[in-house]
């Protein structure tokens, strides 16, 4: 590409580009997301989204897959699903200069408990309902963010096999329901959700393992399939009832 012969950038207005992240896991039975305590101004003492500012060198994927090692102590061994949301630009959004953030949603199975990086005095998890209800004040737009996020995922698992991200390498269906329940806010019948599960097919493929030590009748193990859509797709329960989709 050819330099321009005359630009100042002092012509331009500053922007600053950063990238947040929403990482959610499952943990006893509910969905948790990740939060991290401010320890710079602005917001100092809040807390915020795991996230920072995309260096000269990244890309915005890279940024974020950075931050989650830094600001939590996640390595980039752990298997996680990471997807970009959207982009948030509103001008206020940031007090200190224009901030523009490219957002992605992260999933994992059981992640440990998270380390403060070095310009957060905390991390932990937090369960998302906690979150939503209003028990905190999230930094920034962040409290759009998440629940934006929540929503990308509950709408994910209808027509993607997202839920099986939630999940170790092999699993029970009764497992996998749990993961759609805990999702959505709403219990499943077992029986009606098995039947969808296995009529579509490349969702999950049955493995002959045996889980040791696990006391009771022997449980029919699966993996995650190759498939990536659900074809026709699930619906939440109260979409059914509202007349927003119909029963598979």
């Amino acid at each position: 590409m050819e330099e321009p012969t005359e630009y100042d950038p002092r012509d331009y207005p500053p922007v600053a580009v950063t990238v947040d992240v929403v990482i959610a896991t499952l943990r006893g039975g509910r969905v948790h997301v990740l939060l991290v305590e401010r320890g710079e101004q602005p917001f100092r003492g809040a807390w915020a989204l795991p996230g920072g500012f995309v260096q000269p060198d990244e890309d915005a994927d890279a940024a974020a897959r950075r931050e989650l090692v830094e600001e939590t102590g996640i390595g980039l061994a752990t298997p996680v699903h990471l997807e970009q949301l959207r982009t948030y630009s509103a001008p206020q959004r940031d007090p200190r200069m224009r901030v523009v953030s490219v957002v992605y949603v992260a999933l994992a199975p059981d992640l440990p408990d998270p380390v403060a990086g070095s310009d957060a005095v905390a991390a932990r998890w937090w369960a998302v309902d906690d979150v939503t209800d209003g028990e905190i004040d999230l930094a920034f737009d962040h409290a759009q963010i998440l629940s934006d996020a929540v929503e990308r995922i509950r709408s994910r698992l209808e027509y993607t096999t997202l839920a099986t991200s939630f999940l170790p390498r092999v699993f029970t269906l009764g497992e996998l329901r749990a993961v759609y329940a805990a999702v959505w806010g709403e219990a499943l019948d077992l029986q009606n959700f098995r039947r969808k599960v296995l009529a579509v097919p490349g969702f999950v493929e049955p493995v002959d393992e045996v889980r040791v030590g696990v006391p009771g009748p022997r449980a029919q193990l699966y993996r995650a399939g190759g498939a990536a859509e659900i074809v026709p797709p699930f619906r939440r329960p109260s979409r059914i009832v509202r007349g927003e989709g119909s029963e598979r």
